[in-house]
């Protein structure tokens, strides 16, 4: 994340990150706690071979933090995660599993069963 915002990190120049905030994998636990994406993709196997899961654990915390699913029903929430984790390519998990990790950690966070 570049001052909060989720971005592609590929696309963006180190000269641009001057000055800025620069949130990766490793900063989203807080005191040695892992953040809810995390500990989600975890418990629902949605991290496999690790190539794929910093930016999809990164973009995937900006979602919960910024509550882009809180109050969705089930099949909105599954098609708004997807939509928004899009640009994440992961050829382990299908997806399905990255999903359900998302929507845990926004229950999670939003303090819904």
């Amino acid at each position: 994340m570049l001052d909060g915002e989720a971005v592609n990190s590929c696309l963006v120049a180190i000269g641009q990150c001057d000055d800025r905030s620069v949130t990766t994998v490793e900063g989203l636990a807080t005191g040695g706690v892992l953040h809810a994406v995390q500990r989600a993709l975890v418990a629902c196997g949605g991290a496999q071979c690790g190539i794929c899961t910093p930016g999809i654990a990164v973009c995937a915390a900006h979602v919960v933090d910024r509550g882009l699913i809180a109050g969705a029903d089930d099949a909105t929430a599954r098609a708004r995660v997807r939509e928004l984790l899009a640009g994440n390519i992961c050829r382990c998990t299908g997806y399905q599993l990255i999903v359900d990790a998302v929507i845990a950690a926004a229950r999670e966070t939003a303090g819904t069963p």
